[in-house]
């Protein structure tokens, strides 16, 4: 069996590697769904004034979130249970542990999603208040907002959001394996609410986040950006009375709360410990 550090380094390669072709796919979905069906008319993805930087989001940070997800799961099983051994690792969360790993693993997919999404909601809302909005407006700060804007996040708000949760639940006992399901939907669904597109999906509109339904949370915080917050299921929304899809209208003015922001990706991760 290969060592521990071989095992981190295949992966991360395998992340930069697999980015490449879902980014070509993506970018050719995208460009065709939102020329018919576009929001906010304008110019092309490509030729958004920030585009440099959301390119270096995007694949600066599935290698940093793989890369701190095992290192804390790393962490994580020394602190918790008292692992340390490179082969016990990797077999301790090989295929999980406990009774959630005796579940089938749709059903092991299905908690996960349900639950990070629960969690995710409220954490934020976190974000969205006091000292841990610096960390968040990096993901509001862009005035065109399109599919590749999804991935525009400071390394902090990926620390105490989806790593963090991602590890709590597969410190629980959840599979790994669930993130083969998961991964593809959460990768598509997450640059599908950032895309330029008109679409609501009418009265299905409380069962999945639709780009509408995030397009009014990036605007203004007055006109919705403290509205609208679940990553996937609006039903959270809807439940704790944050949701916002007014009838007939669309949003249109995005990244106005953060005037002060640079607009290169290194001002933008220093940020934060300026304020």
């Amino acid at each position: 069996m290969s060592s521990l550090p071989m095992q981190v380094a295949l992966m991360l390669g395998e992340t930069i590697q697999k980015m490449v072709p879902v980014t070509f796919v993506l970018a050719a979905v995208f460009t065709v769904l939102e020329h018919f069906w576009a929001c906010n008319p304008g110019a092309p993805w490509w030729r958004k004034r920030e585009i440099l930087t959301d390119i270096c989001y995007w694949f600066f940070v599935p290698v940093f979130a793989r890369t701190m997800r095992i290192g804390l799961l790393i962490v994580g099983a020394g602190a918790v249970f008292n692992i340390h051994d490179a082969d016990d690792l990797i077999a301790f969360y090989d295929n999980g542990h406990g009774p959630l790993a005796q579940l089938p693993l749709w059903v092991q997919a299905i908690l996960f999603l349900v639950l990070s999404d629960f969690m995710l909601y409220w954490l934020h809302r976190l974000f969205h208040d006091g000292g841990f909005w610096k960390y968040h407006a990096i993901h509001h700060s862009s005035e065109e907002i399109g599919w590749i804007s999804a991935a525009r996040f400071h390394p902090v708000n990926l620390m105490l959001g989806t790593i963090g949760v991602d590890v709590v639940l597969l410190m629980a006992g959840i599979s790994p394996n669930v993130m083969i399901w998961l991964g593809p939907f959460t990768t598509f669904h997450s640059a599908f609410v950032h895309a330029n597109l008109n679409w609501t999906f009418g009265p299905f509109k409380y069962v999945l986040a639709t780009p509408v339904f995030h397009r009014w949370h990036h605007t203004a915080l007055e006109e919705g950006g403290d509205t609208n917050f679940a990553g996937t299921f609006p039903i959270w929304d809807v439940l704790f009375g944050t949701f916002r899809m007014p009838e007939g209208k669309l949003p249109q003015d995005y990244g106005k709360d953060e005037a002060t922001m640079p607009k290169e990706i290194g001002g933008q991760l220093a940020y934060p410990f300026r304020q």
